[in-house]
């Protein structure tokens, strides 16, 4: 959590140049599952029977509830049990951008699945935090009284209150973050749930228009949030985020006259940024509408993109040190911006260079420094010199990835994992307990928080491993969001890309977790979708174009081959990105429909699905016959 003010500086770049260490054999693959791996822990709300972390438990389960909203789920945003609106909206925009732009690399790995369900989880909960158009909630609980006590989420006791924003109390830079977020999100999900893609990017249209409409920084009106996300940089830069990102999911002409009306205005094509972050949104917007301009689509604004496009490189060079103003960087080569989870910048700046990269590379453009021209792959070697410095190519030999190498934080500022699992214990942890007993232990945490970037080292490569020193051991979701992108493309190799057309995200691998039930007498395991009792054909029926995208109509027939009463069918069905019809679903399961409990020997029953793919995998996970 950020827990101060800090001071922006919109001058003329200050970034660093990270000479790239002469290591090599980080396992990219390894860390990228890693990193992922962490948003699981940071998990609110009722865990899924795939969880993976499983010594985190269900939590905030009555949040919303005394507003009358359901606000169960969503991520606390660091090693404290508040759901923060702002950066949490963020990590997903970044989260999602990484899969827009490497999800081949991903899928390759295995990934693909887990980097899109760690985005579902936030999205489905920003769809819950906006239940009226112009209505956001913004903050679940209290950073004062959060920070009184050290307890597990599990057990906390602390005040859940919820804050929103509405016409009255306004919150620009909060909804446009929301926007941009639901506007990625639904790139992501528009090929495989197409349902689901369209419903994120209603949400988007009308966070933007709130946003847009009812001007006003949102910690002016959740003002508990200004000792820890308080928005420094104002609103404008959301509200160009958000219109960037609209536009990249719609090619809608009104997102891109915003851009183009409005980025003099509102400092897109004036500020020299010293940071991207949650707060300082500029360089992304900036680096956004540079890929508008190379893929052809600026029109007759192209004069005011390339103004965007120049200020984007002043940041690209600045990280390479070519600019006439550099940015700080650590003896050891590590971006530095700040002692408090100076980090965040490090993954975030990275994250620019490295898309920028590909960019550049996609249409044979060199960088364009003060110091002449430099060629695209500076770019990538200098992101790869910082996810190297956090690795542990670095002074300390520290990898500030935990779970990742031997030597990583031990004591990291997390309630969660310093208190000993409740699955282990079930023994209550009181709010000032839990730092006698827990935060107070010199000792390793008790559980792993694999994936973690924490807040990292000072300025002179120097760390202090102990949980008090939260300004380096705690970690951040928006730590690791960026990394997704940089892992994925560091991992993938340096062959075949062309980022400048369009993306189309490869199907996921779904994690499919078949279910175990309490052994029962004369439940039948069948692994295949035929077995010697149950046949189960599909057909594809229909098909037709929309938009540009042909979708199929699936029947598919489950026929009870045996000579006795099939109940209690199980069915497990993968990828499957559409909407079906004729089953009811039971957490990773299908069954009968709710009029049907059994099927008679020799009777078949129906059931149809839409999506715009090969047809799912169907098999039997179990069944009864009486």
């Amino acid at each position: 959590m950020e827990k101060f003010i800090r001071l922006v500086t919109m001058s003329p770049l200050l970034l660093v140049l990270c000479l790239p260490f002469a290591f090599a054999g980080h396992d990219y693959g390894q860390a990228l599952s890693k990193s992922i791996l962490f948003f699981e822990a940071q998990r609110s709300g009722y865990l899924p029977s795939n969880q993976r972390v499983t010594w985190r438990a269900n939590s905030g389960l009555n949040d919303g509830k005394a507003s009358g909203v359901d606000l169960v789920g969503g991520y606390y945003d660091a090693g404290d049990n508040v759901k923060f609106g702002l950066p949490m909206a963020f990590t997903i925009t970044m989260m999602s951008w990484s899969i827009i732009e490497y999800g081949k690399q991903m899928a390759s790995s295995g990934e693909l699945s887990h980097a899109m369900e760690a985005v579902k989880w936030g999205t489905d909960y920003l769809i819950k935090a906006h239940p009226e158009p112009y209505v956001l909630y913004g903050e679940v609980g209290d950073g004062n009284t959060d920070h009184y006590c050290w307890q597990r989420p599990e057990d906390m006791t602390t005040d859940r209150q919820a804050y929103k924003i509405d016409p009255s109390n306004p919150g620009s830079d909060l909804a446009g973050e929301t926007a941009a977020a639901m506007a990625a999100a639904s790139i992501v999900f528009q090929h495989y749930n197409p349902a689901y893609a369209n419903e994120l990017l209603q949400h988007a249209y009308q966070l933007f228009d709130f946003a847009d409409k009812y001007r006003g920084k949102y910690d002016s009106s959740i003002t508990v949030a200004q000792k820890y996300y308080r928005s420094v940089s104002g609103y404008n830069d959301e509200l160009l985020w958000a219109a960037a990102w609209l536009y990249h999911a719609t090619n809608n002409q009104y997102y891109l006259d915003y851009l183009g009306n409005n980025g003099d205005s509102m400092g897109g094509t004036g500020w020299d940024m010293t940071e991207f972050s949650w707060d300082v949104k500029y360089a992304g917007v900036q680096t956004l509408v540079a890929k508008f301009l190379m893929q052809g689509k600026a029109g007759h604004y192209a004069s005011v993109f390339e103004r965007y496009q120049q200020k984007a490189e002043n940041f690209m060079c600045s990280c390479l040190g070519k600019s006439s103003r550099n940015v700080q960087k650590t003896p050891g080569g590590l971006i530095f911006r700040q002692r408090w989870n100076n980090l965040q910048f490090a993954t975030s700046a990275s994250f620019l260079a490295t898309v920028y990269s590909d960019y550049l590379a996609s249409s044979n453009r060199y960088l364009t420094c003060s110091s002449g021209n430099v060629a695209p792959s500076q770019l990538l070697t200098f992101a790869q010199s910082q996810m190297d410095y956090i690795l542990g190519d670095n002074p300390r030999a520290t990898s500030y990835m935990v779970g990742y190498g031997n030597n990583y934080p031990r004591q990291v500022h997390h309630r969660a994992s310093s208190i000993v699992s409740i699955k282990v214990d079930s023994s209550f942890v009181s709010c000032r307990e839990g730092y006698a007993t827990w935060f107070s232990k010199k000792t390793g945490d008790p559980n792993l928080l694999t994936g973690a970037i924490v807040g990292g080292p000072d300025a002179y490569d120097n760390f202090a491993d102990e949980r008090d020193n939260y300004e380096q051991t705690e970690p951040a979701t928006y730590n690791n969001a960026p990394l997704l992108g940089i892992l994925a493309r560091l991992n993938g190799g340096h062959g075949g890309y062309n980022q400048l057309l369009p993306v189309v995200v490869p199907a996921p691998k779904p994690v499919v977790t078949k279910p175990t039930p309490a052994p029962q007498p004369k439940v039948t395991p069948a692994p295949a979708s035929t077995s010697g009792q149950i046949a189960i054909e599909q057909t594809m029926t229909h098909s037709w174009i929309s938009n540009g995208r042909t979708y199929y109509r699936y029947s598919a027939i489950v026929t009870n081959k045996s000579a006795k009463t099939l109940k209690e069918l199980k069915l497990s069905i993968a990828k499957l990105y559409g909407p079906i019809w004729g089953l009811t679903q039971s957490g990773d399961s299908y069954g009968f429909p709710s009029w049907l409990n059994s099927l008679p020997a020799g009777k078949s029953l129906e059931f149809v699905y839409i999506h715009s793919a090969l047809a799912a995998d169907v098999s039997v996970s179990s069944y009864n016959l009486a």
